[in-house]
């Protein structure tokens, strides 16, 4: 019989370069994420291996040298920066004798711990119970027997069976809930695409000033923390554009390298606003030592959630940590805006992202004046509702002067609707 060792914060960290070397980036990214689950770092271990020990990951010299590491530290858990089967998370517990966490739990934990919305909470819940049941057997072999003692004896289910069937109950509960939310999620999409503001959406790797970057174009007040995941819960704010358009903005949560596939399924309807979107600003921390494999971790994930056929604009953020940077914009050679740096925390750049922005959702604006008759009350009507109105003038032979701001795209509807009325409308001065 196995009993699983009680769980604690003094931990030692395990990573091993399987396969290729690691770079110097993602080991520190690994006790980052650590510390911001809570642990306490008591010790590492390093060390490299050609192909993973089917049994115990790490090898038997390895799982050694780890369990007199753990005798000499108290470390109270184990954490590999690795995936791990559940039978070798099994069998490495029962040779240590603390706890062991993967990569995938130790995410898990982390957003267990940062959520604060309901539907955040449900999502943790629902991707930690869909890793654990995966992983029951794991150091729970005593849950093999039938459950004994007066009135429970004879041919019953085992416990495990019992867990087994309670975590499908509550996975079917968390799903049916979602949904729900799903659905209202999709209602309040229909209503956005009927008012016809285009969303923009932030994503980027976890940590590189999406939610300052927010707060910066917004004023929405969000947290912003220099920690990993300090964002879970999606936000949305109308964001003001040049001359007068508008388009939501939406927070999302921010990616890390091997994911776990728990948290995409999960979080389907946080990415949804990601998938929907007009326009992805992919924020990227320009003082990243290893930016490329950031931005390509980020492609990844961005293609599992079907987002690789949406528009995208680089944001290179914090140019304020970099030497010799400074607020620009890049376009292609048809002049597409392309990449956008700027530092967030400072504001510099700003004004260039959102004519980016513009540009790229077809909200950038033209000025055109407009002499409406009295018959045109109706159509007046309609351009209150499309463009912004910079002066609106009675004629002196009846009608109205109008002075004001509309999208190209809102421009050719407003011909559309009159035949004889772009004959009227004369760009102004």
């Amino acid at each position: 019989m196995f009993e699983r060792p009680e769980s604690g914060e003094r931990a030692i960290l395990v990573h091993l370069d399987v396969g290729s070397t690691a770079e110097p980036d993602e080991r520190e990214e690994f006790r980052l994420l650590a510390a911001a689950a809570g642990a306490v770092l008591v010790g590492t271990l390093g060390g490299s291996r050609a192909t993973p020990d089917p049994r115990l990951f790490i090898g038997t010299g390895k799982a050694q040298e780890l369990k007199d590491l753990v005798a000499a530290t108290g470390a109270e858990l184990a954490i590999f920066n690795h995936p791990l089967s559940p039978a070798q998370e099994r069998n490495l517990e029962r040779l240590l004798q603390c706890r062991v966490v993967d990569r995938a739990g130790l995410i898990l934990d982390i957003f267990a711990q940062r959520a604060r919305s309901f539907e955040g909470k449900l999502q943790v819940e629902l991707a930690q119970l869909r890793h654990m049941s995966t992983r029951l057997v794991r150091g729970w072999t005593h849950l093999e027997r039938q459950k004994g003692g007066i009135g429970l004896r004879g041919p019953g289910e085992t416990q495990l069976e019992t867990d087994r069937r309670l975590l499908a109950k509550r996975i079917a509960l968390l799903n049916r809930r979602l949904e729900r939310i799903e659905s209202q999620r999709a209602q309040g999409r229909r209503a956005r695409a009927k008012a016809e503001l285009p969303v923009v959406s932030l994503v980027g790797y976890t940590n590189a000033g999406k939610s300052t970057l927010f707060n910066r174009l917004t004023d929405a007040g969000v947290l912003e923390a220099d920690q990993l995941f300090a964002t879970l819960d999606p936000t949305l704010r109308r964001l003001a554009l040049p001359d007068g358009g508008r388009a939501l903005l939406a927070d999302t949560v921010g990616f890390v390298s091997e994911l776990p596939h728990e948290l995409v399924a999960a979080f389907r309807a946080t990415l949804e606003e990601a998938r929907n979107a007009a326009l992805l600003l992919h924020v990227v921390d320009s003082a990243a030592p290893h930016r490329a494999r950031l931005i390509a971790d980020v492609e990844v994930v961005l293609g599992e959630i079907g987002c690789t056929e949406i528009p995208r604009l680089e944001v290179w953020n914090k140019i304020d940590l970099t030497d010799g940077e400074t607020p620009r914009l890049e376009r292609d050679a048809q002049g597409t805006p392309v990449r956008v740096w700027l530092s967030a925390s400072r504001g510099d750049g700003m004004d260039l992202l959102r004519q980016a922005i513009a540009e790229l959702t077809g909200r950038a604006r033209v000025r055109r004046l407009l002499h409406l008759s009295p018959a045109d009350g109706r159509l007046r009507a309609w351009i209150y509702d499309h463009a912004t109105i910079l002066a609106d003038r009675p004629a002196e032979t009846g009608g109205w002067e109008m002075d004001l701001l509309i999208s190209p795209v809102d421009l050719d509807r407003l011909a559309a609707r009159d035949p004889g009325l772009e004959a009227r409308l004369r760009a102004s001065a």
